[in-house]
């Protein structure tokens, strides 16, 4: 039965979600508390202490306010921290404001990005910075924010450059050695988040966590628990190191072959510090070393990633499935560009995904309704044996072999069609292209049916479908089969409104296919029957 090989469907592909989805990969922790960034003893002791408030102690009365074409920013002159950050084209789920991906708030978000350097009177995140003015706004191709620094061993410039259209924030040092000694300075740059914040929930599974990149390790993820007990250290001269949540990504990037050490470490309850640091060339004195790295922050769309660095753009992770997602996700966004519209893109992938499937369907419902014109005579057979069960059974099976039928013939098409559901599920839950994108009456198809119109629809195509099938000659199970349609209707109320409106049409195709086959199967028995 169709609607028994959908609840089938269903059970298997929540368990595949459940323990096959994008999980966090636990790399090889390596432990080096000499050289790691948070234990360096030239920084503040907020980053050795573990007794420190959730808060971060974090100074918030001296802001730069920062406005692009893509941004809204604030600046703490608190070590030039970028202390919050909005992006302009992204709303809120609940609000048309700008979406806050970074904030010093608490509240439970905690999410900033800092650098300083190391080495002694030289600026950390908790020195004070100097700044020419007190806000800045983008009226060209580029913005240049300066912060300055100044003691009398050191004049030290930090600079943010923000460039038009990009998610790439120029982060440089200008470092100005007054003083009579040769000076080798050490640069890092981490971001401290919380573990709180942007972790999902049982039915939307999403990762919120550190992740890196290299050419020896490609691209992995660590959990911020996975670095409750024992940080996590790795040398390399290539690769990035950030935070990834759903939809978006931060991370900071260094020249080709500069040596780094990524880190990952709890610094206080509940937060957490990722990032990296790198030593500099030797500075001499009276002379002026430059050393430049960029921050993306920004949406894990496709076109940003490629452009910031080798590997970002598999922070858009699609788990085990990436062989099906990646495609699936071209084609829609293919067809998007045609139509310009992300729920009509989603029927039309839905019909060449039922094309493609087509002969197995056909198999399938050829199958079921073969068994649909034998169900009176099993009933028959049934009242005939009554609780004989084994004379019931070996009866049945002559009558499929006599009728040339296999019962389980209608399992095949669900079994090939459950990678491709899950598939465009992580598609579905990972693109950033379709936050907010609008169909008809809905507002984000990356989001749960607001008026959950889609999953009441998806129960009626349920029920109709149990018409056209065979009803089970036991009464208890033609009751539970009624049932189903409603009781996993209910899942499909939690998920992606774009997820259930791929699956209502691919039911409505299905229906239509299988009113088809009934049809032509129904009128080949009477014919054989007019001639027997």
């Amino acid at each position: 039965m169709e609607t028994k090989n959908l609840i089938i469907f269903v059970v298997l592909s929540f368990l595949i979600l459940a323990f096959f989805g994008p999980q966090p990969d636990k790399s090889e922790q390596q432990v080096n508390d000499d050289t790691n960034i948070v234990e360096d003893k030239s920084l503040p002791s907020d980053l050795n202490n573990k007794n420190i408030s959730t808060a971060f102690n974090l100074d918030k009365s001296n802001y730069i306010k920062v406005e692009t074409d893509m941004y809204e920013l604030s600046i703490s002159l608190e070590g030039g921290d970028i202390r919050k950050l909005n992006l302009k084209k992204y709303k809120n789920d609940n609000s048309g404001a700008p979406y806050q991906l970074m904030s010093d708030a608490a509240d439970p978000l905690l999410y900033v990005a800092q650098s300083g350097l190391l080495g002694k009177s030289l600026p950390t995140h908790r020195s004070v910075y100097e700044s020419p003015l007190s806000s800045y706004q983008m009226a060209g191709k580029e913005l240049q924010v300066p912060l300055i620094f100044e003691n009398d061993q050191f004049l030290v410039k930090k600079v943010y450059t923000f460039k038009e259209n990009s998610y790439e924030i120029g982060t440089s040092f200008q470092i100005l050695n007054k003083s009579q000694n040769n000076i080798a300075p050490t640069a890092y740059y981490q971001f401290i988040h919380d573990g709180e914040s942007n972790q999902g929930s049982n039915f939307m599974p999403t990762f919120t966590g550190t992740a890196y990149y290299t050419d020896a390790e490609n691209f992995q993820k660590i959990s911020f628990g996975d670095v409750d007990s024992a940080p996590f250290t790795l040398e390399s001269n290539n690769g990035w190191i950030g935070i990834i949540q759903r939809y978006f990504a931060s991370s900071w990037i260094m020249p080709l072959k500069q040596n780094r050490e990524f880190f990952s470490k709890e610094i206080t309850s509940n937060v957490y510090a990722s990032g990296l640091k790198t030593g500099l060339p030797e500075i001499l004195p009276g002379e002026t070393l430059s050393f430049d790295t960029k921050l993306y922050s920004g949406p894990q769309a496709k076109q940003y990633l490629e452009k910031a660095a080798p590997g970002m753009e598999l922070t858009v992770d699609y788990g085990w499935l990436t062989i099906l997602a990646a495609p699936l996700f071209s084609v829609l966004s293919g067809i998007q560009k045609v139509v310009i519209n992300w729920g009509a893109s989603i029927i039309l992938l839905t019909v060449l995904i039922k094309l493609l499937f087509y002969p197995l369907s056909a198999s399938s419902y050829k199958s079921m309704a073969q068994m649909r014109e034998l169900a009176p005579r099993l009933q028959s057979m049934k009242e005939k044996f009554g609780d004989d069960k084994q004379k019931m059974q070996k009866a049945m099976m002559e009558l499929y072999k006599t009728e040339k039928i296999n019962p389980l013939g209608g399992c095949l098409p669900i079994l090939v069609q459950i990678p491709v559901f899950i598939a465009l599920y992580w598609v579905l839950l990972g693109s950033v292209e379709l936050r907010n994108a609008s169909f008809l009456y809905i507002t984000d198809l990356s989001s749960k049916d607001p008026y959950y119109l889609l999953p009441i629809l998806m129960a009626a195509s349920m029920f109709v479908q149990t018409k056209l099938n065979p009803k089970p000659t036991d009464p208890m199970q033609a009751r539970l089969m009624m049932m189903m349609p409603i009781i996993f209707s209910i899942f499909f109320f939690f998920f992606p409104a774009g997820l259930v409106l791929y699956w209502l049409v691919n039911n409505l195709l299905s229906m239509a296919q299988q009113w088809h086959i009934n049809k032509k199967i129904h009128a080949a028995a009477l014919k054989k029957k007019g001639h027997a």
